[in-house]
Formats: C-alpha cells, structure tokens, sequence
C-alpha cells in the first residue's frame, strides 16, 4: 500500500535540466580534478575522504554526466537494502517474471541484474552508464527459468541485461547486491550502483527496519536530495499498521516523512523465496514507477531532483575533499622537514668534525705516524678514506634514528614502506664507499694534473701528493705537517691550489653522499606523490562549475 497521496513525494514545480556543453565541459574537468586526488598517507580523515572521492566519482561517471548527456535515457531505479530484504523478489514481481536469483540462501545477489524494455536496450548495451562492468546479454525469455550466462562467475565484474516487454518504456530496474553483503566486493558494488540511479528504491523490512544499515543509505539520500523511494518488505498482516505508523514515524524524525513508502506483506512467497510475488501485492510500487517513467513533469522532476541534488552536494563535497587533500600535503611537508632537519644537522656536524680533523684518528692516524717509513702513501689514504666513510655513515645513521624518532609521532608515516629501510646499514656502507673512493680517485687525477709541467724524472709521485693533501684536509691540525711537506714538493702555490680544488671536492661529495641517503629516505614518500596542487585545483574546479550554473 502506498503511504504517501503525493505521486512522487516533491514539489509539483517542473524543474528541467541544465544540458549547455559549458556546464557539461565544467563537471568533466571537475571530475578530472576529482579522480586525480589521492589520499595515500593514514590520516584520520583520509579513509573518509577516499571513500567521499569513490562515491562522488561513481556518480559522476555512473549517473550525473551521462544524465546530463543524455536527458531522454531511460530512468533507471536501483533496488537496494541489505541481505534478506526482499529485493530480487520485489524486482521479479514487478516485471512479472524471474529475472534475478532469489532464495533463501544469503547473499544471493552477486551478478547486478538490470532490467528493460526491448526497445531500450540500446541504452545500456554501451558503456553510457556504469563504464566500469562488463556487459552480459540475456536473451528475452518466454520461460521463467534463470539462466546464467558465461563471465558470471564469482568476483568478476558484470552487469546481466534483460530485456522484457512486461516493463514500460522509458524505466529500467537494477537488482543490486546486499550492501551489508559479507563479500567486499559487493558491498563495494551495491554502493557504485546506488550512486547510478535515478531513482532510489530503498528495500527493509518489518524486522530489521530500524536497523543502521537502510539508515545510513536512507540519511545518504537525504543529504544528496536525490528522488527517494522506500519500501518496507515482509509485514505480517497482523502487525502492518503499527510497523508501518512505526516507520512512518522514524521516517518523519530523519526529515523523510515526505518520501514515498510502500508496505508489501509477507506472504508464502516471499518468505520461502519463490521469487515471484501476485501482481496486486506490488501493483502500487509498479503504478508509481510508471508514473514517473511516463508522465513528462513527473519524469523531468524525479530526474532533476537527483542530478541537481548531486550537483548542490558538491558545495559541501568539494571543499571536504580539497581540505583532506590539504592536510595530506601539511603531513608531506612535516614529514619531509623531520628528513631535512635531521640530515642537515648531520651535515653540519660533519664539517665540524672534519674541521677538527676528527677523520685523522684510529688506524689512520697510526698510519699518518708511521708514513713513510712503515706506511706507503697507497695505505695511508686507504686508511683516510676508510675513516672518512665511517664518519659519514655514523652520520646516516644517527641522522635515520632522528628521523625515526620524529616519524613515530607522525600518524602520517604509518604509510606503508615509509618506516620501512635496512637495519644492518650494508647499502648505505656501500653507497658512502662508492662516493668516498670516487672522491679519492678524482683527487688523485688533480693530483696528476698539477705535476704535469714537471720534468719526469724530479716529479713527486702523484700518489704521494694525493695522499698529503687528503691528510692535510681530513687531519685539522694534527696534519699541519702534511701542508709542509705538500709545499715542500710542489711549491707553496701549487700546494694552495691544489688544496683549494681537493676542499671544494671533499664538500661536494660529502654533500652528495648525505643527498644520496636523504633522497633515499624521502624515496617512499615521493613515491606516494602528494601534491599541493589538488586544493587549489578542486576549489578552482568547483568556482568554475558554480559560474556555469
């Protein structure tokens, strides 16, 4: 029984649809904007804003622009509500016959099953709604029997077509799964499918009426303004006006009271799941649908309602997705700072020791003490640049222990692989090595080149050179003597400009090595992308889409 006097529950003011190709380039570029926001760091907003973004996408592409393209399409009602409500059955009596699976076992519906005139097939046979599932044709049967086509099998994504002449022109019904399912994926789909319809058709039942699931849809509903339609399944006969006084009331309270609600009773098949319900059972919900489908101002508000209801939402969407874009940057940016922070008070560190000639101790200096009698210049800068890479990697180290340190306090870094990196330190050993030999072999080729306008035979050994000037670099003053002799071999002006290049050198590599470890620190960060960029672009897409309107 019908509920409501109202036709379809709205004002009897026709409202028809914006279609201008300016309106239609605004939403593609907003929905471009949309699609490219990414919330990858486990904020406390980002699983909402993930799932805001996934929902406004799928009616976006599911419902808004294809309506908007296409005004004549058919209306398509969703039949939604959770497991057991009825929905198959109530899908299946409305067309006359057994197009969607219904039984007792739960869930039942796993492939979405949309349902046709003939002459509208045409309408759903391309990818104009619902880009994202496959098709999979029915052929029109004169049999009750279901057949299941090939490509249904479990998990796959496909939309089953029907088409039958016992449904008007102009309306087609989609038996979508439970979205309480106990699969994800379907209640994934459910939701991607509530977000293509014209029309709402929100299926509970006498039990589990007030149950958080058909709410939540049902406050959904409310808030994007769509053309909403309930209908409250399986009521004994015994109890269907105090059910129905008790929805009517609840419906009331939510700011709902003027939806349209249907009460069908619980008969014996419904209850043992035979699929099929008597024709006047559902002859009221039937009468209605139609309506809408065939009266042009009823057709043109049901339409507009929902597509304008999605296009107001966005004033409020919009902005919540532009805030959480701006809070994943905010996190970015900390997150980046704690990296900067920590390798550059290591890096200043480093200067400072080396200042201090820090690198001269342990086997290098006994080395420097023992040349040349007992050490060759080959051993001492061995020696010198096995401690300059331990300097340097004590320094990647405490820099990676800073780091974590400030990360732990950052929800943000619980990203996957953020914290993620080598306990044993046998990369960064071997990354600092490379750039510490490579420094060594450069050094010595300045070396070489400074001896060149010698006479071969009163030439030093480049080596030697090349090991006076590193210990008179990484040695502070306990190396003064290695300045001395250095001098001694190659004259006072060479030895300064031959210091002078090896210095500039030693920073530049050493300010390579700590870039190398920092960039490899920041590497699953960077990875994940975050922009400041979709703020700015959400909002400006929004202004546009609002000057077009």
């Amino acid at each position: 029984m019908l509920q409501k006097a109202s036709k379809i529950g709205h004002s009897s003011h026709v409202v028809t649809l914006d279609v201008r190709p300016q309106l239609l380039d605004a939403l593609s570029a907003l929905r471009d904007r949309v699609a490219a926001a990414r919330f990858p760091l486990p904020l406390v907003g980002a699983p909402r804003a993930r799932a805001n973004r996934d929902e406004l996408l799928a009616q976006l592409d599911d419902y808004l622009v294809p309506r908007l393209k296409d005004p004549e399409a058919p209306l398509l009602a969703v039949v939604g509500g959770s497991t057991g409500a009825g929905k198959s059955t109530l899908v299946n009596s409305l067309v006359g016959r057994r197009v969607s699976e219904a039984g007792v076992l739960r869930p039942t519906t796993r492939t979405p099953v949309l349902v046709c005139h003939p002459e509208d097939h045409h309408w759903f046979s391309g990818m104009r709604v619902l880009p994202a599932l496959k098709r999979a044709w029915a052929p029109q049967r004169g049999t009750g029997d279901n057949v299941f086509l090939p490509g249904e099998e479990k998990g796959s994504r496909v939309l089953r077509i029907e088409t039958v002449d016992t449904l008007p022109r102009g309306l087609a019904l989609l038996d979508a799964p439970d979205v309480d399912s106990l699969v994800a994926d379907n209640r994934v789909l459910a939701a991607e499918l509530i977000c293509a319809a014209d029309i709402w058709v929100m299926v509970t039942t006498a039990a589990r009426y007030a149950d958080a699931v058909p709410w939540h849809l049902l406050r959904t509903a409310k808030e994007h303004d769509v053309t909403l339609v309930t209908v409250l399944d399986r009521v004994p006969h015994q109890v269907v006006t105090e059910v129905s006084r008790q929805y009517g009331a609840l419906l009331t309270k939510a700011g709902l009271g003027e939806v349209p609600r249907f009460t069908v009773p619980e008969l014996p098949e419904s209850a043992w799941g035979g699929g099929l319900l008597p024709a006047t059972a559902v002859a009221e919900l039937r009468e209605w649908l139609t309506y809408l489908a065939q009266e042009p101002g009823a057709r043109q508000q049901a339409m507009a309602r929902t597509a304008y209801g999605v296009l107001n939402s966005l004033k409020s969407r919009m902005p919540e997705l532009a805030s959480a874009a701006a809070a994943q940057y905010a996190a970015a940016l900390r997150l980046t700072a704690a990296v900067d922070g920590a390798y550059d008070s290591e890096h200043t560190r480093v200067r400072n020791r080396l200042q201090a000639g820090a690198v001269l101790a342990g086997d290098a200096l006994k080395r420097w003490r023992s040349y040349p009698l007992d050490c060759t210049a080959g051993e001492l800068l061995d020696a010198l640049v096995e401690s300059l890479a331990a300097l340097l990697l004590c320094a990647v180290t405490a820099a990676d222990e800073r780091v974590d340190e400030a990360w732990r306090r950052e929800p943000a870094a619980r990203a996957p692989g953020l914290m993620d990196r080598d306990p044993s330190l046998e990369g960064a050993e071997h990354r600092i090595g490379m750039t510490v030999r490579r420094w060594r072999r450069v050094l010595e080729e300045y070396a070489e080149e400074e001896l060149r306008p010698f006479d071969k035979g009163s030439a030093p050994d480049a080596e030697v050179v090349a090991a006076l000037v590193a210990t008179a670099l990484l040695g502070g003053r306990r190396a003064r003597s290695a300045g001395e002799g250095l001098a001694e071999r190659i004259g006072a002006h060479r030895a300064l400009r031959l210091r002078d290049q090896g210095g500039r050198l030693l920073t530049e590599y050493l300010g390579q090595a700590l870039r190398t470890e920092r960039d490899r620190r920041l590497a699953p960060l960077d990875a994940l992308d975050v922009q400041p960029e979709p703020q700015a672009e959400l909002i400006a897409a929004l202004s546009v889409l609002q000057k077009e309107r």
